[in-house]
């Protein structure tokens, strides 16, 4: 039987055995376009077109035409498809990308018909697009008047992308990041901003966009991936159907050029917005070189293995000069090597310093290269790298993204830039050829002269903190747009108002829903996967064991009761989880224990789990979980390890200790207006349960708080580490003391090995101390507060008490949330009110319903759209139609497959928190069954405004409209 279409000839196939699939490379006879296939025996079918997209300005003119082209197309001329298939599909994945220098479309689904529906969609959306004028104005930017049709009003900017990007780039490391490739790359398409600078995506004109799209998205630029159970043969019939069969030509790649290469290394200082009033210690420098392209796996894998023997782990030569330096307080977050881009490149860097320290560190780091170029480094350190990288390469993910799309993101740079996506993926034979070269002691110091020292394409950035800088782009646009009103002709202003009530129309037509191809009720699947794990006693010890196809990896969870802890003891939970397995641990230091775990483990973890009581939100579950990974030939060893962390961790370390608070401290803010809708809405659940409360005061805004507020007291008082380090050694004594379970997940030449090593290890456990049992509280008391950080824009959170997630509510009340967002919020808060994102959603660990929005340029507007809601689900808009979108919705995030892993240690959690197959199958029935009355009367019962409780983090120039609307200020 031929694999191939007519249409396309084979150009070879290679069977990569450790990861249990076969890659079969095509190519499209007319256009050229190519195919990878990666045939595998997994039922979740995954599918991406990528296309070479090099713009050469930061417009975000790559960016803004990957949300316009999905904004309608030929074949399906309605106004948004994307969004219409989500709610009409049981898809696993479904986004789009747009990265420095490609743009992607990826999907994955385990039920064919919905494969084929999404591809039908996916394929005109890419290759025949209406890029209606509308829509460029909706998703990239436009003018409006504050009052729409009012042109003696305010001009505004708006747009979708506009306000992501003003999100995007309030983060520091966004723009860290942003400035290093802009240096670094002085000719090429990264010494721009391809996703768009705020300033510059107003630039972008319509006939750009569209000139755009004609040169970068023909199929001669791009690459078709797929992974799964369906033939190539079904693929490339459908690809030539769809659209291949219209070209009949070939046109010239894209590619990226080479960078013109620097004679002398450069030294850039620049400043990033911070909007604080303490300014010291916030400055990042950034030494980084310029390496060679990415095309052979060999140098790839070479490149992987620097970064890991200089930076892996505190014992690491890098990582520990960066960690123990006086210059900084941590490693720069971008430290590492980069291999996406077309010419890689390797970062070092420090986070919390001066920019007077800037020459200093320059010389600290080289002088560091310099020494191990000339002594090299331990062997141990280099056969404990290796080990990692064969470790990472034998690990069947699938937890975050699907295990296929994973496989693919992991080779497309090689497809795109000319390379060899099929050796970025078979790396046991580079593995083999790394393992026989690095017997050479000169192996990496030859590496680090040749990359690093004798490169002269080096690039020094010192990124200093400027609390004006917001505060002069905000007045910057405002001039802008003052002198453009006060230039506009009447023409000019009607065409403004025009355009905003043309679309103001366009956003309120109602799509036929008809158009668009669609899974229902009917293909939902009856069951659910149910794996069972065997249970057995090792002394007082119970043990859970699960069998699945983990590819020679074994994974450990050590669960433990959460004793009894002091209010102090439980605000240094965050510290005591980050340093227990950073500490050293028995007779071990800090850097034998690092040195140790990187040769036998891959990775430790340490949390705190809490997980809501299904009939009884006030009285959760709560466990304390130490986990670890190895490979099967050493299992033994990693129980040890595990065991030595939980019984003899040595907080004696103060220095050691200090250090990673310092570490903590400065990366505590990073991520927050990258995920500040999450943190909107913890902080407005905050009293509704034991469990919130937990959350907020420990990694919500409380949580950052108090740790900022704990590193200054000892920044005050240095001898309080001492008084730290007795109490962690309290808290894991009484933990350790707590009554103990063990999981074990393996495949089946692991099981017995790993059974064996948790017997030796942990069988002779004593029998445990009776301890008071962790409890908490919650006042059920509703907030109105606002927190202030540094950012453009703002994320704001509505919540109302509701149910614990046994209730029979609580599936009708997902059902509501899925409803709200897809036919109100998401037309009213993202389309209308420009914020990139906005939807509701029930929240089980906080017995609440939560609204919420992202990147959003509005506030009380976004508030009243929120309580508007409810108006829209007594109207006739909402319908039973509505309801069972929503309703594939949420069984289809349910039934998301994880890792092979992944799904043994949910099922041991799920029959630990009592959630068995019958309570799930109970759940699932009372999604499917939801009616559109029902939603109603949840509505009139939960939507109590006296209740509810609301958050926003925002900037310091909304603190008065807020505090007039009743809300209390907080400044991170």
């Amino acid at each position: 039987m031929k694999k191939q279409h007519p249409a396309f000839e084979l150009l070879g196939e290679t069977p990569i055995e450790t990861l249990k699939l076969t890659v079969e490379h095509y190519r499209h006879k007319v256009t050229g376009a190519e195919h990878y296939h990666l045939s595998a025996d997994d039922p979740q079918n995954v599918f991406m077109v990528a296309l070479r997209t090099v713009p050469m300005d930061s417009t975000g003119v790559a960016h803004i035409l990957e949300h316009t082209v999905l904004c309608g197309s030929e074949k399906y001329p309605v106004r948004d498809p994307f969004f219409m298939m989500i709610r009409r599909s049981l898809n696993t994945f479904m986004n789009a990308f747009t990265s420095s220098d490609w743009t992607a479309y990826p999907f994955a689904t385990e039920n064919r018909k919905d494969f084929q529906n999404l591809l039908q969609v996916y394929m005109d959306a890419v290759f025949f697009p209406n890029i209606d004028p509308l829509d460029f104005a909706q998703e990239g930017h436009r003018f409006e008047f504050e009052e729409m049709d009012n042109p003696e009003s305010k001009l505004t900017y708006k747009g979708v992308v506009f306000n992501e990007m003003k999100g995007a780039m309030s983060s520091p490391v966004s723009t860290l990041w942003q400035t290093l490739t802009t240096e670094l790359y002085p000719t090429s398409t990264y010494h721009y901003n391809s996703g768009g600078e705020p300033e510059d995506i107003p630039n972008l004109t319509y006939q750009q966009l569209k000139d755009f799209h004609s040169l970068h998205y023909h199929p001669s630029n791009s690459v078709f991936m797929t992974y799964g159970d369906i033939s190539a043969l079904e693929h490339q019939t459908q690809f030539e159907e769809l659209a291949l069969v219209r070209f009949n030509d070939k046109v010239e790649k894209i590619t990226v050029n080479t960078e013109q290469r620097f004679s002398v290394p450069k030294t850039v200082k620049r400043n990033y917005a911070l909007d604080e009033a303490e300014t010291k210690q916030k400055t990042y420098i950034n030494i980084a070189w310029l390496l060679g392209e990415n095309k052979d796996p060999l140098e790839v894998l070479k490149g992987h293995l620097l970064s890991a023997v200089l930076l892996d782990n505190s014992s690491c030569p890098m990582r520990k000069l960066l960690e123990d330096t006086e210059l900084a307080q941590a490693p720069s977050p971008l430290c590492g090597f980069e291999e996406s881009n077309k010419e890689m490149a390797f970062v070092l860097g420090v986070q919390g310093s001066e920019a007077e320290h800037t020459e200093e560190f320059e010389k600290l780091v080289l002088d560091e290269l310099h020494r191990i170029a000339n002594e090299g480094v331990d062997p141990e350190l280099l056969e404990a790298m290796l080990h990692q990288l064969e470790l990472s390469q034998r690990e069947v993910g699938g937890d975050s993204y699907p295990y296929g799309l994973q496989m693919i993101l992991h080779s497309l740079a090689g497809a795109m830039h000319d390379g060899d996506p099929i050796a970025l993926l078979d790396v046991d034979a580079a593995l083999k050829q790394l393992e026989g070269e690095i017997k050479d002691p000169k192996f990496i110091p030859n590496l680090i002269q040749s990359w690093l020292l004798d490169n002269p394409h080096r690039l020094t950035l010192t990124m200093v903190p400027d609390k004006e800088l917001s505060a002069k782009k905000e007045q910057a646009e405002i001039q802008k747009l003052a002198k453009i009103q006060s230039e506009l002709t009447f023409e000019q202003k009607q065409q403004i108002v025009d355009q905003a009530l043309a679309l103001a129309k366009r956003q309120e037509q109602m799509d036929d829903p008809s158009l668009l191809p669609e899974v229902t009720k009917e293909d939902i699947p009856v069951d659910i996967k149910n794996p069972e794990g065997e249970h057995r006693q090792m002394g007082v010890l119970p043990v859970t064991d699960y069998v699945c196809g983990s590819n020679g990896i074994s994974y450990q969870q050590m669960v433990m009761q959460m004793p009894e802890l002091t209010d102090d003891q439980q605000a240094l939970m965050p510290l005591f989880s980050s340093s227990l397995t950073e500490m050293g641990s028995g007779e071990r230091d800090y850097l034998q224990t690092q040195a140790l775990q990187a040769a036998v483990t891959g990775g430790m973890g340490a949390r705190t789990a809490l997980r809501d009581n299904l009939n009884d939100s006030q009285n959760p579950h709560s466990h304390y979980v130490l986990s670890a990974k190895a490979l099967n030939r050493n299992v033994q060893p990693m129980s040890e390890i595990l065991h030595d962390t939980l019984h003899a961790p040595n907080f004696l370390e103060h220095q050691r200790l200090n250090d990673l608070f310092s570490q903590i401290r400065a990366g505590i803010d990073q991520g927050i207006t990258g995920s500040g809708h999450m943190h909107a809405m913890m902080t407005a659940v905050q009293n509704f349960t034991p469990i919130s409360k937990w959350k907020f005061d420990r990694s919500g805004f409380a949580g950052i708080r108090a740790i900022k507020d704990l590193y200054e007291s000892v920044q005050t008082a240095p001898e309080k580490i001492e008084e730290i380090a007795e109490s962690l050694t309290t808290i894991a004594q009484k933990i350790s003391q707590s009554p103990k379970q063990a999981l074990v997940v393996s495949d089946e030449q692991g099981i017995e090995e790993a059974l064996h090593a948790v017997d030796s290890v942990w069988g002779q456990e004593s029998e445990y101390a009776g301890q008071k049992e962790f409890s908490l509280q919650a006042s059920n008391l509703p907030v109105k507060q606002a927190w202030i950080t540094s950012t453009q824009v703002n994320f704001c959170a509505m919540a109302y008490p509701a149910v614990p997630s046994g209730h029979p509510d609580a599936p009708k009340l997902a059902v509501l949330g899925a409803c709200l967002r897809n036919g109100f919020l998401h037309t009213a808060v993202r389309e209308k009110g420009g914020a990139y994102g906005g939807g509701a959603s029930f929240n089980s660990e906080a017995a609440g319903f939560v609204f919420y929005s992202y990147r959003d340029p509005r506030l009380m507007e976004t508030f009243n759209d929120f309580a508007q809601a409810k108006d829209w689900l007594m109207s006739s808009e909402a319908t039973q139609a509505k309801v069972d979108e929503a309703i594939l919705n949420v069984i289809s995030a349910m039934d998301k497959p994880g890792s092979p892993a992944g799904e043994m240690k949910k099922a041991f959690f799920q029959q630990l928190y009592g959630r068995t197959y019958d309570v799930r199958m109970a759940y699932r029935q009372g999604v499917i069954s939801t009616t559109i009355d029902e939603l109603r009367a949840l509505a009139e019962k939960y939507f109590n405004p006296e209740k509810a409780s609301y958050a926003v983090l925002t900037h310091k120039g909304t603190i008065e409209a807020l505090e007039d609307f009743g809300f209390e200020s907080f400044t991170l």
